[in-house]
Order: C-alpha cells, then sequence, then structure tokens
C-alpha cells in the first residue's frame, strides 16, 4: 500500500506519518506541503522520495495508491472529490467539510467512483470511547447523558504545535463535529432535537470563540457540549459518559470511572493511539474492499446535524 500524504510538515500530518510508520505493508511514496523548506525537511527526515507544493502532481504518480489529507479545513472537500476522480482512497481529516453541500458532494463522487473514502472521526477509535462503544452495544451500559469539554486558547491563528496558521479554524465544523458524530454513534442515532448558542465574533479571526450545544436522541439520552478558544487553562477536550451503569471519563486515548479509577484499555484494540487505529482501518478497508468504519456515508448525518445547530445561531 502506497501513500501521499498532504500537509505532512502539519501537526496532524505528523501524528499520521508516525503513525504508518507503525503500521506493517504501507509505504509513504509521496508529501504535500504548503512551504517548500518545511516539507522539504520532513521528506528528507523520514527518507521519503518524492515532495511537492502541488497535490495534482502526487495524484499523477502510479506509486500513490491513497491520500491521507491534513490540510486546511476549507480544503477538505474540493481536495478529497480531487483525490477520488483521480482514482485514489481517500482518508480526510476532520471535519470532511465546512458546511453540508460540499459534504454532500463528497458522498456523491464516492458512490460514483465507488473508492474508499473515509473521514478523520478519530473518537470512533479512540480506545476509550471504543470500550465505552462495546459496552453499550453488548448491553452492559445505557448512555444517559454525555458530558462534553472542548477548551482551547486560541485568540490567533495557531495550530497544535503553536505556530502560525495560514487559515481559521471553527469551533463548529470542526470541533464539535468530533462530539456531534461521536454522540450519534454512540446512541445509534440521529440526534432528535439540536439547539446551539454563540458568543460574539473575535473583531480579528471573525468567529465565534465560545459555543454552547445541546442534544437529544430519541432514546432520550442528552449531550451538553462546551466549546471555547478563550479557555486559559488545560487544553483539550474531556468526555464524561453518565450511564445507568456507571460513570466514566475519557480523555482521548485514557478512560477512568467517576472516581478517577483506571479502565484497563488493553484489550481494546491493537494499539492505545487513536490516529494509528484510524489509519489502519482506512488501509484494511481498501484492502479488503469493504466500506470503512467513519466512511464519508457514515459520517454525513454528523454534518446534517451540524447544518441544524448551525441555523440556531442568532448573532
Amino acid at each position: 500500500m502506497r501513500v501521499c500524504v498532504a500537509g505532512a510538515a502539519g501537526a496532524f500530518g505528523q501524528k499520521h506519518l508516525d503513525a504508518i510508520s507503525k503500521i506493517e505493508g504501507v509505504q509513504v511514496t509521496s508529501i504535500v506541503g504548503r512551504e517548500a523548506e518545511s516539507t522539504k525537511a520532513a521528506a528528507e527526515v523520514r527518507r521519503i522520495g518524492h515532495w511537492t507544493l502541488d497535490l495534482a502532481e502526487s495524484l499523477s504518480r502510479d506509486d500513490v495508491d491513497s491520500v491521507i489529507l491534513s490540510t486546511p479545513t476549507q480544503m477538505h472537500a474540493a481536495q478529497a472529490i480531487q483525490c477520488l476522480q483521480a482514482g485514489k482512497h481517500v482518508l480526510v481529516e476532520i471535519p470532511m467539510a465546512d458546511n453540508l453541500a460540499d459534504s454532500r458532494r463528497l458522498v456523491a463522487v464516492q458512490q460514483e467512483t465507488g473508492l474508499v473514502a473515509m473521514a478523520g472521526h478519530v473518537r470512533r477509535f479512540n480506545p476509550s470511547h471504543q470500550w465505552i462503544h462495546n459496552k453499550i452495544k453488548a448491553g452492559e451500559l445505557s448512555l444517559q447523558q454525555l458530558d462534553v469539554q472542548t477548551y482551547f486558547f486560541r485568540r490567533t491563528n495557531t495550530n497544535a504545535l503553536g505556530k502560525p496558521r495560514s487559515w481559521t479554524d471553527h469551533l463548529l465544523w470542526h470541533h464539535a463535529c468530533h462530539t456531534v458524530d461521536l454522540f450519534q454513534y454512540q446512541t445509534g442515532a440521529t440526534a432528535a432535537q439540536v439547539y446551539g448558542l454563540q458568543g460574539p465574533h473575535h473583531p480579528e479571526l471573525g468567529i465565534a470563540l465560545d459555543m454552547s450545544i445541546g442534544m437529544k436522541a430519541p432514546s432520550g439520552a442528552l449531550c451538553t457540549l462546551s466549546l471555547s478558544f478563550n479557555n486559559d487553562g488545560p487544553l483539550g477536550t474531556f468526555f464524561r459518559y453518565i450511564c445507568d451503569n456507571g460513570t466514566y471519563i475519557a480523555r482521548y486515548d485514557d478512560l477512568v470511572d467517576g472516581y478517577e479509577n483506571p479502565i484497563d484499555l488493553s484489550d481494546v484494540a491493537i494499539s492505545n493511539n487513536g490516529i494509528e487505529l484510524i489509519d489502519r482501518e482506512f488501509f484494511s478497508a481498501i484492502q479488503e474492499g469493504r466500506e470503512p468504519n467513519s466512511s464519508v456515508a457514515q459520517c454525513l448525518p454528523a454534518m446534517e446535524t451540524l447544518d441544524r445547530i448551525e441555523k440556531c445561531f442568532i448573532d
């Protein structure tokens, strides 16, 4: 399996390159970047034979079977469609698009080509959330409420490495997308009711830095999601699963009960790294000719729910 990683010099491009290095039978044959110096350096450090600033150049190569897109959000849909139309399987980082129309267009192109197109909804793959999902499917847990805090301190355009961004991130279409999809994945249904509130727009970034989102599943389970780019404290996303048979707190790849006692996740998956697990699913689906978990079609309901939430905002 030969893969191109676009956005390879960025924070998540590096995470995917680290993950791929642990997967047998997969070789990175090309990387794509936005700046020549950093892209060339990334290729040299990892001994990757080809680098370019033009995605089309990589797509034209015979030694590229698939593409992982870790590029700016606003480019996701168009680039994913470009990959599919070039005959390449694609894993596009979350979100697949920053609006519903582009999301639907991407799903339509995937269905036309029959290629694997997967969205990077890594929460489905984090061992902590997999453990909960398995318990729910087995009938051992029933979710009552998912309480989530997604907090960062980003009043300037910086990425996860603290470096300047050339694009603007978004709390709803990027960060809320994780939890909206996760809640619907864990409850097995599209939210029956939603609401959304947003704070004032930042004068320079042009986006709201605070949001409050609520969802109710057909089962009656609730999701309460708070998001902020104004938080001056621990960064990241923290998930509290309040169930009929216990409370659990997930922090990415770790899980504790309501009293902070660790939950053993060693038997959940081959790795404790969610990025590695999502990449493994991508390559396995290609090799086995099947639809992957987190296909763009499976994740479209999350984009539809985000669109409903956005319509609730009153500036």
